[in-house]
């Protein structure tokens, strides 16, 4: 496995949420504080912004094109045209949108957090293509990354103050019998988002970590990347064969931030990863 790369050179403010789009061979990721959706197409090294006009936790493809939003105020429609509608309004002071994900069966898993981050005033709510919405936690404090098993039985989550990453069974829409796959050490960072990859190891960034871990599915640590930044958000595979690991960075609230800090790095052939599918709404 070779060293990183920098993908896209930038200097977002909190990047997060890296998703392969497979119907575009591109890369779409978040600046959550800037309020922008951003991609990068690796082939020709072609980028495009977009704001968003509030702060923005995560962009994902749509089965019918465009992009579903995890937005400050809740979750909203962007079609291929640019026209903008919300899907799920549910705005509640001081607190914004953080990561999501796409699960299985096309309903998004939508993380939100309190800007203060007070313990318990975060949520997990899972959405399905007509907008209904269902509590899925209550009472998580930054919630952060999701993720599935290759055979579906199975969701990882982070809580990032817990230093954990927690497995649940899943059965096609919901979750139970919450348990501990790994504990993040004292010292090195705070788990932040994560991806799954074909083997069904569990892969995260450790925010003040300047790391990405790989785990196993019985919770072994069997890889860690180093990275030149401190602050690593979150990581996904992508690019030919989805065997390229992107990781998104950020700035915000390191005082001496290094040059790399807010940029998307990639190590190539980092592994191999599997095809998220796209929301069904």
């Amino acid at each position: 496995m070779s060293g990183y790369e920098v993908a896209v050179a930038a200097q977002a403010e909190l990047g997060e949420g890296p998703t392969w789009d497979p119907a575009t061979a591109r890369l779409l990721w978040v600046d959550v504080l800037g309020s922008r959706v951003h991609t990068y197409d690796p082939a020709t090294g072609r980028r495009t912004v977009r704001t968003t006009g509030q702060h923005v936790g995560a962009a994902k493809p749509r089965a019918h094109g465009g992009l579903v939003l995890n937005l400050r105020d809740g979750v909203a429609l962007l079609d291929p045209d640019g026209a903008f509608g919300w899907l799920h309004r549910d705005p509640v002071p001081g607190r914004r949108a953080n990561d999501a994900a796409v699960a299985p069966d096309g309903s998004l898993w939508a993380g939100t957090m309190r800007y203060d981050e007070a313990p318990g005033g975060g949520t997990l709510t899972r959405l399905t293509g007509d907008g209904t919405a269902e509590p899925v936690l209550t009472d998580a404090t930054v919630s952060n990354g999701i993720g599935w098993s290759p055979d579906g039985t199975l969701m990882y989550y982070v809580d990032s103050p817990t230093r954990r990453v927690d497995v649940f069974d899943y059965d096609g829409t919901g979750v139970r019998d919450r348990r501990t796959l790994a504990v993040v050490e004292d010292g090195a960072g705070f788990p932040d988002g994560l991806t799954v990859d074909a083997a069904g190891c569990v892969w995260v960034a450790l925010w003040d970590g300047g790391a990405v871990r790989r785990y196993t599915p019985s919770g072994t640590l069997d890889r860690e990347i180093r990275l030149p930044v401190p602050r690593t958000t979150a990581c996904a595979f992508g690019g030919p064969g989805l065997r390229d690991l992107y990781v998104t960075t950020a700035r915000v609230g390191l005082t001496a931030p290094t040059p790399l800090s807010g940029s998307v790095l990639v190590v190539p052939d980092a592994g191999e990863g599997l095809p998220q599918p796209p929301f069904a709404g």
